[in-house]
């Protein structure tokens, strides 16, 4: 036992000074607490002999890892007006488009172009064997002469003729609108299948959806405005593209 130190007369090894409640003392915001005195070093001043702190918030930047910048997830998007990545960015060529659009006329319009020729016929044969009656005509009075033929040919086109001129009208409001909804489902008709061309959005590269593929027929009149130069427009246009093509937003590509 050592009785040279009169502030440790029994000999007894330093202790950290304690916090309140015996918690360890805090150094100053952002910095790590000094540390202890080890044997054999001079007690006075023991804060002064602590490592060097790293600058203000340093361990804090140490702990957060590297982020990505703000918006990262979105950077798979395209750029405003250009295809999604993944998308075929070949576009169709007007000639495979033209052929596409006249086989797909040609499948939902044939039965009707038969029925509306049988339709005919029976209307042709009912009106020749009968004639119009102008007795009641007075010589000169062309009006009635005209009503009298017209009655006559309404008097004549037997009910099967109606019949089959109500079917085939019918058949092609089906036919356009199971187009709609091949195109708007998977963008392809059996026609653009056949001639390997697709619908897609343009934002998305996605297909349109049965809503928009009925919005872009509705657009396809404004393609035959102007002697029909809407049509013609994918022969010099950078994406191939009608009017109407550019109102809804699509392109038609080649999936060859």
């Amino acid at each position: 036992m050592s009785f040279g130190d009169p502030n440790n007369p029994y000999g007894q090894q330093p202790q950290a000074p304690q916090g309140p409640y015996g918690q360890q003392p805090q150094g100053p915001y952002g910095q790590q607490p000094p540390v202890p005195p080890q044997q054999g070093q001079p007690g006075y001043g023991y804060p002064q002999q602590a490592p060097p702190q790293q600058p203000y918030g340093y361990p804090q930047q140490q702990a957060v890892p590297p982020q990505q910048g703000y918006g990262y997830p979105q950077q798979g998007a395209a750029p405003y007006g250009q295809p999604m990545p993944g998308m075929p960015t070949g576009y169709a060529s007007w000639g495979a488009r033209l052929g596409a659009f006249l086989l797909d006329g040609l499948i939902i319009a044939t039965v009707p172009i038969i029925l509306y020729i049988i339709a005919g016929v029976m209307t042709a044969d009912s009106i020749s064997s009968s004639s119009p009656d102008y007795s009641s005509c007075q010589p000169g009075d062309y009006t009635c002469i005209q009503n009298a033929a017209n009655d006559s040919v309404s008097s004549s086109t037997p009910a099967g003729a109606i019949i089959m001129i109500v079917l085939a009208w019918l058949i092609m409001v089906g036919g356009t609108f199971f187009l709609i909804a091949k195109e708007g489902s998977s963008g392809q008709t059996p026609g653009k299948k056949a001639l390997g061309v697709k619908v897609l959005k343009e934002a998305t590269g996605q297909p349109l959806g049965f809503g928009m593929t009925f919005v872009r027929y509705l657009c396809r009149y404004l393609n035959g405005l102007l002697c029909g130069i809407g049509w013609l427009w994918p022969l010099w246009d950078d994406k191939s593209q009608t009017f109407a093509d550019k109102l809804a937003g699509t392109v038609v590509v080649s999936v060859k």
